[in-house]
């Protein structure tokens, strides 16, 4: 059998050396680190090669997710004289990022995958948007993934304790790292995440210093940084793709772009488990049908009287909850038109079969 443990720092494990059992020896495995409209740039370890999806993966792909995604480890056959390959499919995914694609289609967008540890960005020298973090939380526990609230720029902030307490409420028992890339503090707490070869992916809005960040974290400047005005915090957007970067002492980390729109995808138990303190009170009104607006006995409201959350809270749960709701119904539209989609291609087939004959 092939070693693979030239791969071993950039992310293999036994979870992907499994799945190359019974196939072909011509098949390489890659991992993506940037993908494009139509190529990708692949590690295979020692070096990097550039790569396309074969005419057979199109045929066969019915939806974008099945495409390569930053993070994914792909299948290839390599022509030796040059640094290029044709990837015949995507291995089975350890984890994903994903969102429901900004638009009205509900179509999934992987942000990054096989990935372990989600930072997520906000910077002290704005005002934090906690109903954005409630909203991210929710998106990464979704998809099974630890989130870790990283506050940065604490060299440009006055109130920083005031800020770590409202964070403080809605993060539950996850970590948070207060930090300055720029003054190299709190950076090394941050360092063990990557133990183990683990990836970390960063999200949050342009202008919270991610790619600072990055460049402390990689000893080197591998992302471009802009200038921003350090009131209103507005940069331009330095990250125009998703990329994947090895550290040098072991680990990944992978970029992604500032979120315009951030839509849920499923949403399910990552709401119950970002909201723990709100979900605890549902069915214990008086009434089985309470509103939680101007019913009387309604532990909601008791609950906010008490100072447990506040209304904005409950609020941003609602909303949340809302659009679920509104996924799940077209989730169950899109499933019935993707197998339907199925079946008139197996017809094609058996028809173009019957013709030869």
């Amino acid at each position: 059998m092939t070693n693979f443990t030239n791969l071993v720092p950039i992310g293999w494990n036994e979870f992907f050396e499994d799945q190359m059992n019974g196939l072909e020896e011509n098949l390489i495995p890659g991992r993506v680190i940037i993908s494009n409209k139509n190529n990708y740039l692949i590690s295979i370890g020692e070096r990097e090669i550039t790569g396309e999806v074969s005419g057979k993966f199109h045929f066969n792909a019915e939806s974008k997710d099945e495409f390569p995604a930053v993070g994914d480890w792909v299948l290839m056959r390599k022509f030796d004289d040059y640094d290029n390959a044709i990837i015949e499919s995507v291995m089975k995914r350890k984890s994903k990022l994903s969102r429901n694609s900004a638009g009205l289609k509900l179509e999934e967008q992987i942000l990054a995958s096989n990935i372990d540890i989600v930072f997520i960005i906000s910077s002290l020298n704005q005002d934090i948007n906690l109903r954005r973090l409630e909203r991210y939380v929710s998106l990464i526990i979704d998809n099974k993934l630890t989130p870790v609230m990283i506050l940065s720029k604490a060299d440009l902030s006055e109130n920083t304790e005031e800020k770590l307490e409202d964070v403080k409420k809605i993060s539950g028992n996850y970590d948070i790292h207060v930090i300055s890339a720029l003054k190299n503090t709190g950076m090394d707490e941050l360092r063990k995440y990557f133990t183990g070869n683990q990836t970390v992916a960063v999200i949050g809005s342009s202008g919270v210093g991610k790619s600072t960040i990055i460049n402390n974290l990689c000893g080197e400047s591998v992302m471009e940084v802009s200038d921003i005005s350090l009131y209103k915090d507005k940069g331009r957007h330095t990250t125009s793709h998703r990329e994947l970067i090895f550290l040098k002492d072991g680990g990944s980390i992978i970029d992604t772009p500032g979120m315009r729109e951030l839509q849920l995808w499923e949403g399910n138990e990552g709401l119950s488990e970002a909201f723990p303190d709100i979900e605890k009170y549902l069915g214990q009104c008086r009434f089985s049908n309470c509103e939680h607006d101007t019913e009387p006995g309604c532990a909601i409201k008791d609950a906010i009287e008490r100072g447990e959350f506040d209304s904005k809270r409950f609020q941003s749960y609602k909303k949340l909850e809302r659009e679920i709701t509104r996924f799940e119904n077209k989730s169950n539209k899109k499933a019935m038109l993707k197998e339907k989609k199925k079946w008139k291609k197996m017809s094609f087939q058996i028809r173009k079969s019957q013709h030869k004959k």
